[in-house]
């Protein structure tokens, strides 16, 4: 018979998504109440702003989500992370793996009270952002330390594994074969990454840095020569890291670039930056543009990325010395 207090949990920590038209409201609404991603002026007015803000875009965001199928699938691709995950583990240890979303369902904090009902003591909380930024792993942490606060349970975190061996050899796999779909093989292999204002940069967020450290551990993996960086996703009047992705395609496609590969590199998992903005909003600026714009495909449960969480996770077991 097992011993449940030699159960490890693992907490999978990923954005969330909605999963209907219905839930886009309230996501967005919870999104926009992070103060630790944007500060809408004082506190106080944090929460009546967001409400503010996501009524306002939900019309906007809804036809983008009735473009992909009417909802993220994130939920559905990190529950088989999970399940890929769980199943990997199960031949070095009693673990279970559990989803923890930081703006909608399953939320951190469900999970946390689940795992604690469930007779797990202990866990290690693993930030599905491979690349660290505080408005993405830190507010997820953030969350985390304050809902496991006064519970009878030992964790401990990962906050980034951007170089981690296999996560860059999964992703030089998928660049290799989405460049194999072009007939003459010569084109530019553009990484577009999540957009940050510039601001968390300056005040010291490794972002950026992990960024181009993740990218050029891939181009050198892939032997890939032709590549640039880019930032998707970003809205506000703020300054963001740039180039932003569409004002790369535009750079190359003025000078002569006739073939793109697209290479979602922040992401793990296909959701609506990948699935609209790639797949659609910059194929059809790209397509206009006399350029040929394939992706990459998402890495999703590719065994490599897999084996990378694996190894992450029993590497933390080990140090831990649980």
């Amino acid at each position: 018979m097992k011993n449940p207090d030699s159960t490890i949990g693992v907490l999978l920590l990923n954005l969330g998504g909605p999963d209907s038209l219905d839930a886009v409201k309230p996501f967005l609404y919870n999104l926009f109440s992070d103060r630790m991603i944007i500060r809408l002026g004082p506190a106080p007015l944090q929460k009546p702003l967001a409400w503010l803000i996501s009524t306002m875009r939900t019309p906007k965001v809804k036809r983008f989500y009735e473009l992909i199928g009417g909802k993220s699938p994130i939920l559905e691709l990190t529950k088989a992370q999970a399940a890929a995950l769980e199943a990997a583990l199960k031949k070095d240890g009693d673990f279970r793996v559990f989803i923890g979303m930081r703006y909608w369902h399953p939320r951190i904090r469900d999970e946390v009270a689940r795992m604690e009902k469930s007779g797990i003591k202990k866990f290690i909380a693993l930030s599905l952002y491979p690349q660290y930024s505080i408005a993405s792993t830190g507010s997820s942490l953030e969350k985390l330390k304050e809902v496991a606060r006064g519970r009878p349970l030992a964790y401990d975190t990962i906050t980034d594994w951007h170089t981690h061996p296999l996560y860059i050899e999964a992703l030089a796999d998928t660049v290799k074969k989405g460049l194999a779909r072009f007939d003459d093989k010569d084109a530019h292999v553009l990484f577009s990454a999540h957009g940050l204002p510039v601001k968390f940069i300056e005040m010291g967020d490794p972002y950026q840095q992990h960024i181009r450290e993740t990218v050029e551990a891939v181009a050198a993996k892939a032997g890939i020569a032709k590549w640039s960086i880019s930032y998707q996703s970003r809205t506000g009047p703020v300054k963001w890291l740039g180039p932003g992705t569409d004002e790369a395609i535009k750079e190359l496609a003025a000078h002569g670039v006739k073939r793109v590969l697209a290479v979602a590199v922040s992401f793990v998992s296909d959701h609506i930056e990948t699935l609209y903005e790639i797949d659609i909003l910059y194929r059809k600026l790209a397509r206009g543009l006399g350029i040929d714009l394939k992706r990459a495909e998402a890495l999703n449960t590719h065994p490599l990325l897999i084996g990378a969480l694996k190894d992450i996770v029993l590497s933390k077991k080990r140090e831990l010395g649980w």
